[in-house]
């Protein structure tokens, strides 16, 4: 386990698919710790997370410098339901998610919203995990959530 990561968070990390080059989303970033994680783990590839909170992405620019600096990671203050890809931007292989109220059923309106807004950003293969699994489970975004 890397320095400064937490149990829960590598363990959610190690068990995602990821190999250098993908393109990755983080849902509800918080602070950066899984996105860096996971910067480390896809090599010259490249991880988008963003936050619904402020707060949260100042803190993680700030703990992200060299990450950003390499351009393997950057960081957007945007709700899920709210996001979308910028003009020219590649679509995702992959986008994960840990305790976020749209994805987990707390908010089944937004999380309409959100599967939408992923879909969106996805490959057409693309995949998406989320926690509440052991330790995450894969979303078939075909079906979308469960109720």
């Amino acid at each position: 386990m890397a320095a400064g990561i937490s149990e829960r968070i590598s363990a959610f990390v190690e068990a995602l698919p990821l190999k250098p080059g993908l393109r990755v989303l983080e849902i509800g970033c918080g602070p950066g710790v899984a996105a860096r994680a996971v910067a480390r783990r896809i090599g010259h590839g490249f991880i988008l997370a963003i936050d619904r909170s402020e707060k949260a992405i100042r803190l993680a620019r700030a703990g992200s410098g060299g990450e950003i600096a390499s351009g393997c990671l950057d960081f957007g203050f945007v709700a899920i339901e709210d996001f979308a890809l910028r003009p020219g931007d590649a679509l995702f292989d992959i986008a994960y998610a840990m305790r976020v109220g749209a994805l987990d059923g707390r908010h089944p309106e937004a999380g309409r919203a959100a599967l939408a807004r992923i879909k969106a950003a996805l490959k057409p293969h693309g995949r998406l995990f989320i926690d509440g699994g052991d330790p995450l489970r894969e979303i078939d975004l075909v079906r979308g959530l469960p109720s």
